[in-house]
């Protein structure tokens, strides 16, 4: 799971600017570096604005993090999950993408009667 250590507006602002050009299909690929930063960062703010355990959100190979008020999950694959790529989540971070658009694309997967996020995203506009 990602840090529970504050988020920094600036700091998340600055990471995912950098991919910024990229997301618009402007720019080439960002570093994994940056890529990595902008996706924890992002994921982060999620978790300390909607904080909880209920879902697990999870963005393979950068972040996981569980947020959402409601039943703690402790064992075992948590009830609720949602998994997407990189690319897709900075979308659905940043309000390029919206919520249903990405699911009914199949660019998200979201099992449980918690698992939407439609209500907290974006987390950043630029």
């Amino acid at each position: 799971m990602a840090s529970s250590r504050s988020v920094d507006p600036a700091e998340l602002r600055a990471a995912v600017l950098a991919v910024s050009g990229w997301l618009r299909g402007e720019g080439p690929d960002p570093a994994r570096p940056e890529l990595a930063a902008a996706v924890r960062l992002s994921l982060r703010t999620l978790a300390q604005d909607t904080p909880g355990h209920t879902v697990e959100v999870r963005v393979p190979p950068f972040a996981a993090v569980q947020c959402v008020e409601g039943p703690r999950h402790t064992r075992g694959t948590p009830p609720n999950v949602i998994e997407t790529d990189p690319r897709t989540w900075l979308e659905l971070a940043t309000g390029r993408l919206g919520w249903d658009d990405a699911v009914a694309a199949g660019r998200v997967t979201a099992s449980g009667t918690r698992a939407d996020l439609s209500h907290w995203l974006p987390v950043v506009r630029l």
